[in-house]
């Protein structure tokens, strides 16, 4: 896990996160989950659980940016935590997706750091 993750999410990963998650709650309902994704400990899962539970596709090898993160991992470039938001019947990757569908293609069963709320 260490050497493809930084140790925390980088600062533009919340206000991304803020954006979707507007798309799913009201905004002051998707600020607090920014909020405390903001000061959640940093777990792992694995890449192929967070994308059963999220019931998200695998977008392909050759979407540009699961590209790109997979070109950034094998140069030895860092990605950044995903964000994560427990739903009512699924997870939402609330900011992240391009990077677990580029870790599943190199290993479905590489942990993953993620916040989790």
């Amino acid at each position: 896990m260490i050497k493809y993750w930084l140790d925390n999410p980088e600062d533009h990963d919340f206000p991304a996160a803020q954006d979707y998650l507007e798309l799913l709650y009201a905004p002051d309902e998707a600020k607090k989950k920014v909020d405390l994704l903001k000061k959640a400990v940093t777990v792992s899962k694995k890449a192929k659980d967070i994308l059963r539970a999220s019931m998200l596709p695998m977008l392909p090898e050759s979407n540009v940016h699961v590209k790109q993160n997979i070109k950034n991992v094998k140069k030895g470039k860092k990605l950044s935590p995903v964000l994560l938001v427990r739903g009512n019947d699924k997870l939402i990757i609330a900011d992240g997706y391009h990077r677990v569908c580029a870790i599943y293609f190199l290993s479905e069963d590489l942990d993953i750091p993620c916040r989790l709320v």
